[in-house]
């Protein structure tokens, strides 16, 4: 059970933050934080990472509801499965964010990305986030080192 709570929060997290980047700021306006390692831009993403198939919105979100579906049904066959826990949080972290972005998807047409991070790397720091990325990234990670426990 606290695997779906941890998969719930992960949604309702990014969700509220994204309506509230939405409500208070303007598009392509750059508001830096941290002393300016981090900064706070919204921008609407039509496709994948670095705008891949965003001339293709059909496509993308047909490729991102496949994905969420096969991740869904990973992650429910875990569940159901004893054991394996670092994979069962994994699972619940991708599938949240997953589903966060894909809600974007098909609520608004886009997905809402909100800030760079600033650490050097000039190719890093082109790509605009948001807190479901992360998520994601980091369930992928978790879920697939835990898929290997014994």
């Amino acid at each position: 059970m606290i695997y779906l709570f941890l998969t719930a929060g992960v949604f309702l997290l990014d969700f509220f933050i994204k309506r509230r980047i939405d409500q208070k700021y303007a598009r392509y306006v750059r508001h830096p934080r941290l002393g300016g390692r981090i900064i706070l831009e919204k921008y609407y993403n039509d496709g994948a990472a670095l705008n891949f198939l965003a001339k293709q919105p059909k496509l993308m979100r047909a490729l991102h509801t496949a994905v969420i579906l096969v991740a869904g049904t990973a992650y429910f066959i875990a569940l159901r499965s004893s054991g394996k826990p670092l994979e069962k949080a994994g699972l619940a972290l991708l599938v949240g964010g997953g589903a966060n972005n894909l809600y974007d998807r098909y609520a608004k047409g886009h997905v809402v990305d909100y800030f760079r991070i600033r650490i050097g790397s000039p190719r890093l720091e082109r790509i605009i986030f948001n807190l479901s990325d992360f998520f994601i990234f980091i369930g992928a990670l978790l879920a697939a080192v835990g898929s290997e426990q014994a």
